[in-house]
């Protein structure tokens, strides 16, 4: 079996649900603590093993190539100033010459088209897509996660999480074959079902590892859900050919693409980062005192 090198991070969105912060900056550049959204993702692929990483863009996205591009006056001035730490984070986040490729969506088709917009530079071999917005907290990265299970069972691979039945209409939603409490099989999945017709509870989110037949599904253009291009339908329409699972990652999942979301990111990742995760705590506590 192949091992998964390359991940696709579609980019393109407009974050209406987060405007007027994005109304000029890339969403995936809204920082958590001192990290933008965009760079966890990246991270969270790098130790996972990848090692290509292809952005699907669109316009007014050009700062999140920026960021993992070279800043060589800012790396001087630190260097001669003498801030080695703020020096070696910065460099941290430059990434290897020839393993990043930026590619344009040009139209908002939906997630689907934006995974297929990326088809060459997948080629024909595994990989993984990381939405940027599902930021997720985890001793194991998920993406570790996933990948470590696709060694193992092949064909599609996705993060789940059970979610309330009233909320299924948001999500893709697994009919469920076998469960084991962790790894669950799958015989077709349903995009944003009405609570009342959706066969589980069980949702994706935004980690998978994928097999290339997915590509094929997609290259078929056809429309689903709300006239866009489903990644859901194209996946679904593989099971028979791979198997399908969606793995209950060990974990807590961030939807920074919502300002409830985005602030509770905040809150968690600043009580583990050890500048900040003491004065959070105090604010934490002044703020349930004033309630």
């Amino acid at each position: 079996m192949t091992g998964v090198r390359k991940a696709v991070f579609p980019v393109a969105g407009l974050g209406t649900r987060v405007l007027p912060a994005v109304k000029a900056v890339p969403k995936e550049m809204l920082p958590v603590v001192d990290r933008p959204l965009i760079e966890y993702a990246v991270e969270e692929a790098r130790q996972a093993g990848i090692e290509e990483f292809i952005f699907v863009t669109g316009r007014g996205k050009d700062a999140l190539e920026d960021h993992f591009d070279r800043a060589i006056e800012l790396e001087d001035t630190l260097q001669q100033r003498g801030k080695t730490r703020e020096l070696e984070s910065v460099r941290h986040t430059n990434l290897p010459a020839g393993s990043v490729q930026s590619l344009r969506q040009l139209d908002p088709l939906g997630l689907g088209h934006a995974v297929w917009v990326a088809r060459r530079a997948v080629g024909d071999e595994p990989f993984a897509v990381v939405l940027p917005d599902d930021l997720i907290k985890s001793d194991t990265p998920c993406l570790k996660q996933l990948v470590d299970v696709h060694a193992r069972v092949g064909g599609n691979v996705a993060a789940v999480i059970d979610v309330p039945r009233e909320q299924t209409a948001r999500y893709g939603i697994l009919d469920v074959t076998s469960d084991d409490g962790r790894l669950a099989a799958a015989k077709g999945l349903v995009e944003k079902p009405d609570p009342t017709e959706a066969p589980s509870t069980l949702s994706i989110i935004g980690r998978y590892i994928l097999d290339p037949r997915v590509m094929r599904e997609l290259d078929k253009q056809q429309t689903g859900k709300g006239g866009e291009i489903q990644l859901t339908d194209a996946m679904a329409a593989t099971i028979g050919e791979v198997p399908f699972h969606g793995l209950r990652f060990e974990g807590t999942r961030y939807d920074c693409g919502n300002k409830a979301g985005y602030v509770a990111a905040t809150l968690a990742f600043a009580l583990d980062h050890p500048e900040t995760k003491d004065a959070t705590a105090d604010l934490i506590r002044q703020f349930a005192r004033d309630l």
